[in-house]
């Protein structure tokens, strides 16, 4: 005699949690995904079938017995309990992570300068984009490092500007929209332009933190560093040959004032410190709002108008080194 059907709710209900949220960031943030770095998109998409999976063998397991043919439970309950609690942690852990990393998507006008302008010719690949000015070859380059969940693409309204000022820039397309998987990209980037003889790494709050990681380890190679809405990982205090500007917002509120504040006893005391007054985290790109950030007390253009000054400023100073 066989113990009566039970349908497997478990994997039944899983399998719906796999496959509804790689559904909902894929259709949320499509654009996102299939511009960025492939990673973060092939994660969801690997996701999203193993929720096809569960789903399939949650069915199977529904139309079908759930015992051996000699009437024995195939699992004890035990382990069966212990399976269950693994696969929810498990499920809610892995999720979750990629919930919290949907990215923050570039605004149309920041997309629509992928086609470049007059001034910038604009480059796109798997692990970069570059925007090299028209005018002249550069010899002064910057490896841009974006924040935390960022799309690349939210920078290029002001890199291209920076860009169009004669140098060349390169906005590094980080896995997971991480910064810390990608630290040892600016290598790579140096390697492939050796047409260009001084360089600078730099980027926005996380990714500023990792430019400054690179620049700490390659005194050889970096001439200068650019933080935005950033701080240093490391103490390079002591680094008098670097060149450093850090930009902030007074009303950020995530890399507040008193944070910056803080690390300038990291910085080298030649630091370049500009403060915008009116700021705030999210002016450092063009992706909307950001959850946690400050009330701005100043127009986006303005600010973004004086953070690309500043930026220009450090270039021209590591070109004349």
């Amino acid at each position: 005699m066989t113990r009566a059907r039970r349908a497997p709710w478990l994997q039944l209900v899983l399998g719906a949690l796999w496959l509804l949220v790689p559904a909902w960031i894929w259709l949320t943030r499509a654009g996102v995904l299939l511009a960025g770095h492939p990673a973060y998109a092939v994660t969801v998409t690997v996701a999203a079938a193993v929720g096809v999976v569960l789903l399939g063998l949650g069915l199977r397991g529904a139309l079908g017995d759930s015992t051996d043919p000699d009437g024995r439970p195939r699992r004890s309950r035990w382990m069966q309990v212990v399976g269950a609690a693994v696969a929810i942690v498990l499920s809610l852990l892995v999720l979750g992570v990629l919930g919290w990393l949907r990215p923050f998507g570039a605004s149309p006008q920041a997309v629509a300068l992928m086609d470049g302008t007059p001034e910038v010719e604009v480059t796109d690949a798997a692990s970069r984009i570059t925007l090299t000015p028209t005018a002249a070859a550069p010899t002064t380059g910057l490896v841009f490092q974006p924040g935390a969940r960022v799309d690349p693409r939210a920078y290029l309204p002001l890199l291209s500007e920076v860009a169009a000022d004669g140098y060349l820039v390169v906005v590094v397309k980080q896995p997971f929209d991480i910064g810390f998987t990608a630290v040892g990209a600016p290598e790579r980037v140096v390697a492939d332009h050796p047409e260009v003889a001084a360089w600078a790494t730099g980027g926005h709050s996380l990714g500023g933190v990792v430019a400054s990681a690179y620049a700490a380890d390659h005194p050889d190679e970096v001439d200068g560093l650019l933080l935005w809405a950033s701080y240093p990982l490391d103490d390079l205090s002591s680094r008098e040959d670097l060149a450093v500007t850090t930009v902030s917002g007074s009303e950020d509120g995530l890399a507040t004032p008193e944070d910056i504040g803080a690390s300038l006893a990291d910085l080298p005391p030649q630091t370049e410190v500009v403060e915008v007054a009116g700021a705030v985290h999210a002016f450092f790109g063009d992706y909307g709002e950001q959850p946690g950030d400050g009330t701005p007390g100043t127009s986006r253009a303005e600010a973004q108008t004086q953070i690309v000054g500043a930026s220009t400023a450090l270039l021209e100073e590591v070109s004349g080194r």
